[in-house]
């Protein structure tokens, strides 16, 4: 895609969205169904996706982790976000790897000890690009993909977040 098809493509969008403010926001879902043992079935818009322990709380390393998942989902973004940044600023990205790997204690999560914090307590993004992008150019593309990417951006500012549950 050149970067004159990604204006023309998200202006019409762009537009709107400064006319009405509200039309930008969109309400994104995901269910599961919790399925025998200790899985839970989430349908991906492509597949289905069953997720289940990981190794380290038990599981037998056969079903997806919902830990990978959130890597897995923080990678996509991160490469669409950059490919969209890219684009729009005409920089020649023509191949390369973008990796998220994350730090888990399994003690918070097991309830080993209590003062042990639940979740990744370190996450790193990575980017390897084929570029001949100046160190400048770098940069920015670097700056704008981090500020534009929705995970990234939903992983650092820790949204509100609330739990409900409901007996049937």
């Amino acid at each position: 895609m050149e970067s004159r098809e990604l204006r023309e493509l998200q202006r019409p969008l762009k537009e709107r969205y400064r006319e009405d403010p509200g039309s930008a926001v969109v309400t994104l879902s995901a269910s599961g169904t919790l399925e025998d043992g200790v899985t839970c079935s989430v349908e991906t818009g492509r597949a289905l996706a069953v997720a289940g322990l990981h190794p380290a709380a038990g599981g037998d390393g056969t079903l997806l982790c919902s830990g990978d998942m959130l890597l897995e989902a923080l990678v996509a973004c991160a490469g669409v976000t950059l490919r969209s940044v890219a684009t729009a600023l005409e920089l020649d990205v023509h191949g390369g790897t973008v990796s998220a790997e994350g730090d888990l204690d399994f003690r918070g999560t097991l309830a080993v000890d209590r003062e042990t914090p639940v979740g990744f307590r370190a996450i790193r993004l990575r980017f390897e690009l084929e570029t001949s992008a100046s160190e400048e150019d770098m940069a920015t593309l670097l700056r704008l993909t981090e500020r534009y990417c929705v995970v990234l951006q939903t992983l650092a500012s820790s949204p509100e977040l609330t739990v409900t549950s409901r007996a049937g």
